[in-house]
Order: C-alpha cells, then sequence, then structure tokens
C-alpha cells in the first residue's frame, strides 16, 4: 500500500462539479492498493501516519501529529500510485489490486483511520475526481507499507 501525505491548510475534491470531501488543516492522503496487501498493511500505515510528527510546533520545528493539530484527513484513492513506469513509455498496472480488492482495502484503510480518532473525508473509488489542495511548507511524504 501507497501513501503519499501532504500537509495542507485545506483540501477539496469534487465529482462531476460536486463538492465530495472538504478539509482544512490537516493531511490529503493518496492512497494506493496494491495486489498483494492485506489488512496488515492498511494497520500499519494509519498508525505510522496518526502519530507521523509532521505539523510545526511553535518553534517550528516538526514536533505535531495530524492528532496534536486536531487535522482531518482527505483520502483519495489513487490506482495509478501502483504503476510500474521503469520499462517503456507507458505504465504498467499489473500490481495494483482489482478493483474489488482495492475497494474493500481503500475503505478499510478509511474505517482504521476514523477507528484511530482522525475526521476523514472521502473522494469515491474508482471516480473521476478534481482535487485542489494548499500543500503547507511545502510538506510530501511517499509512505510505502513494504
Amino acid at each position: 500500500m501507497i501513501a503519499v501525505l501532504q500537509r495542507v491548510s485545506s483540501g477539496e475534491v469534487k465529482i462531476n462539479g460536486n463538492v465530495s470531501g472538504t478539509i482544512q488543516k490537516g493531511l490529503v492522503i493518496l492512497l494506493g492498493v496494491m495486489k498483494n496487501d492485506t489488512k496488515e498493511d492498511a494497520i500499519y500505515l494509519t498508525d505510522k501516519i496518526t502519530g507521523f510528527r509532521i505539523f510545526n510546533d511553535k518553534n517550528r520545528k516538526m514536533n505535531l501529529s495530524i492528532k496534536d493539530v486536531n487535522g482531518s484527513a482527505l483520502v483519495i484513492s489513487q490506482f495509478t500510485l501502483c504503476g510500474n513506469w521503469k520499462k517503456g513509455r507507458r505504465p504498467s498496472f499489473v500490481h495494483a489490486a482489482s478493483s474489488e480488492t482495492g475497494k474493500h482495502y481503500y475503505e478499510y484503510f478509511i474505517k482504521e483511520l476514523a477507528q484511530k480518532g482522525i475526521p476523514v473525508e472521502t473522494g469515491k473509488f474508482g471516480a473521476t475526481m478534481s482535487v485542489s489542495l494548499v500543500n503547507e511548507g511545502p510538506v510530501t511524504f511517499v509512505l510505502d507499507s513494504k
């Protein structure tokens, strides 16, 4: 499972021009599910994300987690994170989870994050979405459960 975390002052996702999810201070999380991922991958990433100290304290040091700043998460499914781009000019998605498996673990990830006390907004799995965000820092991390 691959998660791209972007520390934001705001984030929004629209589907067909309609707002599906919106947050203020927190994280926009782009999530890719690989075909060999399990519940343990989702648990590992949600544990890491909820305690990951990437928000500034009063001294402008990254010492605070999303929980410490009462932040929210906007979780967007993004299977293209699972693409293999090393050979040729067209990415291959053979390592991405099937749509059914991807959706299952995407929803499981969201449930785990919410159970850890993080308010979660989402896009819609498999939909074409427009994502807007204001990245603060900029601060961006790529986390891989493997």
